[in-house]
């Protein structure tokens, strides 16, 4: 059961870094309210995903668990998610860095960052196709452990952010600097590890 934990655990935190760090809407919202105010507007901004993202886990999982019968459908699930994992691994391994156009920066607040993670697709694809199966499946291991990878996927995912934006506040070249390419790499090559074991649990299902 141990090892369940730490895996989930580890899956969680390694997902959440990608996602805070990889080049998006929220992100560039984060820089932006950054540069235009100053750093407490950026760490505002960072903790939109803790308020908006809960409806969507929870419908996640009651789209899961009505499923939970239908071993095709539960393949295809985790095959998208494979490829949705592998996509993001490829443009983690690819990111150049995150320029900022100045001229495009203007006051935005909170409720505008909460309407924009509301409207980015990626939390939906994630806790259907990635989230969400993890969670079923430790779940049946031990209660902690989706706990566990929930705590330290938004740990890792705002924790991140926030950094960022104490970072930008006081160096914004660090996001175009070799550090930051250097972290994108090596977390892009650990998801294209991890979407390689969401294809083999979906040809699993498929009982090949």
């Amino acid at each position: 059961m141990m090892n369940t934990v730490t895996h989930t655990l580890t899956v969680g935190i390694t997902l959440g870094l990608s996602a805070g760090l990889a080049p998006g809407p929220l992100l560039t919202l984060v820089i932006t309210e950054t540069l235009r105010h100053d750093v407490g507007a950026g760490l505002k901004v960072a903790l939109a995903p803790l308020i908006t993202d809960v409806p969507i886990i929870f419908a996640s999982l009651f789209v899961l668990a009505k499923l939970s019968g239908y071993r095709t459908a539960l393949s295809v699930i985790s095959l998208a998610g494979g490829i949705f994992v592998l996509y993001l691994g490829y443009e983690s391994i690819r990111s150049k860095g995150t320029v900022i156009d100045k001229g495009e920066i203007r006051a935005r607040s909170l409720s505008k960052a909460l309407v924009t993670n509301l409207l980015n697709p990626h939390p939906y694809l994630f806790w259907l196709s990635v989230g969400g199966p993890i969670m079923t499946k430790a779940v049946k291991e031990s209660f902690l452990a989706p706990l566990l990878f929930t705590g330290g996927f938004y740990m890792a995912l705002v924790g991140s952010k926030m950094a960022l934006a104490v970072v930008v506040g006081k160096s914004k070249a660090f996001l175009n600097g070799k550090a930051y390419r250097y972290i994108m790499r090596f977390l892009g090559a650990v998801l294209c590890g991890l979407a390689v074991i969401l294809f083999r649990d979906g040809v699993r299902l498929l009982g090949w």
